[in-house]
């Protein structure tokens, strides 16, 4: 799971998305109670895997918020968890980033067979890859293959979480190769941010504030530029290393640009997934374009048991039936999966402020757990869920 340690969800991909899917599908829901207990059950079961501090919050169609924590928010004081922590968005950004695309592309700026060559010449010319068309870029299928900073260990992370990197040095450092195989790349979206730039003249950060987060009043999510620290309240971080180094607080750090340094709170992340879906951000056409899926590497469609990734959102099955939407985010200790209906009606977002990366046994049963979480969550209106 790529998503677990910041090296490799740096260059491999933002992936808890990796394994959300067989997650859901591996935990049986359980029977004979409320939503609301169900909720801060599947809190605690997470908690109970060794994970500090967790917060997850469910959002039913009339609007009532349920909401439930577990841990700690400090190993060191005890401090509880606040419901209303921020925390890192991290990849989920991405399809905050896609939305913009797609609304640029209604209002005629842009179009998504435009290409890379089109809107960067500058980069087609030092890199190549000037054919790569703007729709492919927003669903991992432009053969870019990403090299970015991070780190495995606690000495790495030391040493690097100060270090500040543009968007150019990250572009630069990426191989763009003649494919069009499904591959996750972060490179691609911070190659998105400037095509936005580019096509308005402002930071990409501007247009996503003015045109997702200012319409549905979302001001506790926000971008925090190199800002190595993150708003009050929120839970410290921390990752779990390979011994001998084991847990480390590693909250403080500079994330890295291209969707990477946005923080949110729960409430924030269910209200822009409830309004994406349910068509308040986006025209009939441009949603419907948003949920045209492709399917993903052999090895990522087993761990999905099936999803697969539209333009900025993953579609992923329900065990209850039918699918829902989402797109998780993992950076500098915090772990994020989310999750929406089609109708945009029903939502859920779990954060958990430790990354457990020190083996895949580890790994492998936070995602089961938070995927269930999910899953349960959605589920809960469904016939026979309890």
């Amino acid at each position: 799971m790529t998503s677990i340690l910041r090296k490799h969800l740096v260059v491999a991909a933002g992936v808890a998305v990796l394994l959300a899917a067989s997650a859901a599908n591996a935990v049986a829901r359980p029977a004979g109670s409320s939503p609301a207990e169900r909720l801060r059950r599947d809190t605690a079961a997470i908690h109970h895997l060794g994970i500090a501090g967790v917060q997850a919050r469910m959002v039913e169609p009339d609007g009532r918020q349920t909401v439930a924590t577990s841990g700690t928010a400090d190993v060191t004081t005890g401090r509880p968890v606040s419901p209303d922590g921020y925390f890192r968005m991290a990849s989920t950004a991405k399809t905050m980033v896609a939305t913009v695309v797609l609304q640029l592309e209604a209002e005629g700026r842009l179009s998504l067979d435009d290409t890379l060559g089109h809107w960067l010449p500058e980069v087609a010319r030092a890199k190549g890859g000037g054919g790569i068309a703007v729709r492919r870029l927003l669903q991992h299928t432009g053969g870019i293959k990403d090299h970015l900073p991070g780190y495995a260990k606690k000495d790495e992370y030391e040493r690097e979480r100060y270090q500040v990197h543009s968007a150019e040095e990250l572009v630069a450092g990426a191989e763009f190769l003649d494919e069009t195989d499904w591959r996750y790349s972060n490179t691609g979206y911070i190659l998105l941010d400037m095509i936005i730039e580019r096509a308005t003249g402002r930071p990409a950060e501007r247009e996503i504030e003015d045109r997702v987060l200012r319409p549905l009043g979302l001001d506790r999510t926000r971008s925090i530029g190199t800002s190595p620290t993150l708003p009050r309240p929120h839970a410290q971080a921390y990752q779990l290393f390979p011994a001998p180094d084991g847990r480390v607080d590693v909250t403080e750090q500079v994330p890295l640009v291209g969707g990477l340094s946005w923080v949110t709170t729960t409430r924030d992340e269910n209200a822009f997934l409830r309004a994406l879906l349910g068509g308040r951000l986006l025209p009939a056409r441009q949603l419907a374009e948003m949920k045209e899926t492709v399917p993903v590497d052999s090895d990522t469609a087993t761990m999905w048991q099936g999803g697969q990734y539209g333009l900025g959102l993953v579609e992923r099955s329900l065990t209850c039936g039918g699918t829902y939407w989402g797109h998780e985010g993992g950076d500098g200790g915090y772990i994020t999966l989310n999750g929406v209906t089609g109708d945009g009606r029903r939502s859920a977002v779990v954060s958990m402020s430790e990354a457990r990366g020190d083996t895949w046994d580890h790994i492998l049963a936070q995602e089961d757990a938070a995927g269930a979480l999910i899953d349960h969550a959605l589920c809960a209106g469904s016939p026979g869920s309890g």
